[in-house]
């Protein structure tokens, strides 16, 4: 029986953490970014200030898929973090 694609999201979100080794700070962006829209639609609130350099790069990572939706953003992180897992070797439950 094939999954959902909310199932499968949420199962992503489990298999991110079995990485052996974290990815780098560009691709960790992006999966905020997916997860941030596929699980709270557009982005909202301010902007965090300029010094907040964290906070400013994950609203516009997040920014930066305004109008994508939900489904689709979480099919595209699910897609990311099938590639991570597969590029380090660690097998996914599908």
């Amino acid at each position: 029986m094939a999954q959902t694609a909310v199932t499968e999201f949420e199962q992503a979100t489990l298999d991110i953490q079995t990485l052996p080794e974290r990815p780098d700070n560009d691709t960790l962006l992006r999966l905020y970014g997916l997860y941030k829209q596929g699980t709270e639609g557009d982005v909202h609130g301010n902007k965090p200030g300029f010094f907040d350099y964290v906070g400013s790069a994950k609203y516009e990572a997040w920014e930066r898929l305004r109008g994508t939706p939900q489904d689709l953003a979480q099919r595209r992180y699910v897609t990311l973090v099938r590639e991570l897992l597969d590029e380090a070797g660690v097998a996914t439950r599908r």
